[in-house]
């Protein structure tokens, strides 16, 4: 097993630049410039493609739509604040957690396109918490109060949880009632403000660039390419509040040849993430997640640092992550999936992991993450996800709660993974259960 050492192409543009206020924006953080900034982006199409600068400001913003052959350059002191407004997003049929569904579109958003780019070093900040749920146990009282106070419901169980509409709270039982709700356009518009878009989403884009800027604040998932091609993610810092529900960093969906480098997470879930569809959505669809590579990577907050699942049913394979670092996260590596996603997770490879704080596993596979299926139903062979071929050397970690745990199916266990080279300081030693042919070499677990 190696490094699955590819290359990407970096997309080049034509030397023409575009200025929003040549169009009409107005950097003071009150005016709206949705149309200032996607007529800049269509002229320079239209053209034959260029750079659209955003200078020094605060913009406030909707969705901006991107096309081929733009990049969209943020210079220093640059903050696109996207706006709050449930109606300045449309509803899009997309993927959401691995199904097919409507959602609000992306505050930046491009379908189909090649040749793309985010640069510069300015912030996007997708005002997250006019959308976003909050559970109170992940809050200190005073905090909850403050939000409490701002408006919204609260709605009081076994995790009191703050809405920050009413429709939202409404739409949200629906959905647990009748998931298919979802597919209904019509129904959707009525839960507009429930459908929270992801802060950045590329929809079967092809020659793709961020390099720069800071992602902030985002209402879901922060990036998100789906059936995207040819893609390079670097410099860049990604941030979400850490209650922020769902506050993934980047989930790698279903694509093919993604690198990404040197850059920082600090967020509210998982953090490096890679996925292919849930259940029977993503077997349909049946596109792997392949040819990834994460390298010198940081992660501070997080559910876990680098993670696959759960939503894997259309496969995963050759992914690498090396010479990164988490800090802090709730685990550090992390497999997760459950009967009913199905699908292959094999040719992973992990080398060089430095790990410090790390509030639950170390390294954890857990078979059992989302059950879908109850207790006496039947289980078909595709409904079972497999876990294979998986190499993990060169791991330190300084303090974790539980240093490794492999928990496999009864009907599949995990099964040819090798742990070489690792080193964990711990509260608890090691589990496996429902594992065959796990290889240890130079495994080393204090126990403290």
């Amino acid at each position: 097993m190696d490094c699955f050492d590819f290359k990407v192409e970096i997309p080049k543009f034509r030397e023409k630049e575009f200025n929003v206020i040549d169009f009409g924006a107005i950097g003071d953080g009150k005016f709206l410039n949705t149309d200032a900034f996607n007529s800049a982006i269509l002229k320079c199409f239209e053209e034959g493609g260029g750079k659209v600068i955003v200078p020094r400001g605060i913009w406030f913003c909707g969705p901006i739509i991107l096309k081929s052959n733009i990049e969209l350059h943020l210079d220093d002191g640059a903050v696109v604040l996207f706006s709050p407004y449930y109606d300045d997003y449309k509803l899009i049929y997309t993927s959401w957690e691995g199904f097919f569904t409507y959602r609000c579109i992306s505050p930046i958003y491009a379908k189909e396109c090649e040749n793309i780019a985010i640069t510069g070093n300015g912030v996007f900040d997708g005002n997250g918490g006019a959308w976003r749920p909050v559970k109170k146990f992940k809050m200190t009282q005073k905090n909850w109060d403050s939000i409490v106070n701002s408006g919204g419901i609260v709605v009081q169980g076994k995790e009191d949880i703050w809405w920050p509409t009413k429709s939202a709270m409404e739409a949200n039982k629906a959905v647990l009632q009748n998931p298919l709700i979802l597919k209904d356009e019509e129904l959707c518009k009525k839960y507009r403000d429930y459908l929270r878009p992801v802060l950045v989403n590329f929809t079967k884009c092809k020659n793709v660039l961020l390099d720069g800027p800071t992602f902030q604040n985002s209402p879901a998932w922060g990036l998100h390419p789906w059936l995207c091609e040819n893609v390079l993610i670097q410099n860049i810092n990604v941030k979400n509040p850490w209650f922020s529900q769902n506050g993934d960093g980047i989930d790698v969906d279903s694509c093919k040849y993604v690198i990404v480098r040197n850059s920082t997470f600090d967020v509210g879930d998982d953090a490096l993430c890679v996925k292919s569809g849930k259940n029977e959505d993503g077997r349909k669809l049946g596109v792997p997640c392949e040819c990834v590579r994460f390298e010198n990577c940081t992660v501070y907050h997080g559910h876990g640092g680098f993670v696959v699942g759960s939503e894997m049913s259309g496969g995963v394979k050759n992914i690498c992550v090396r010479d990164c670092t988490f800090i802090g996260t709730d685990t550090g590596l992390r497999f997760k999936s459950c009967i009913g996603r199905g699908g292959i997770v094999e040719n992973i490879f992990v080398d060089g992991i430095n790990m410090t704080e790390i509030s639950k596993e170390a390294i954890i596979f857990t078979m059992g993450y989302d059950m879908d299926t109850k207790e006496g139903q039947t289980v078909k062979e595709e409904e079972i996800p497999e876990f294979k071929n998986i190499e993990i050397k060169n791991i330190i970690c300084v303090k974790a709660e539980t240093a490794i745990s492999i928990s496999g199916l009864l009907e599949k266990p995990v099964h040819d993974i090798t742990l070489k080279n690792i080193d964990i300081i711990s509260k608890n030693n090691v589990i496996f259960n429902n594992v065959e042919n796990i290889i240890q070499e130079n495994v080393n677990i204090v126990v403290k």
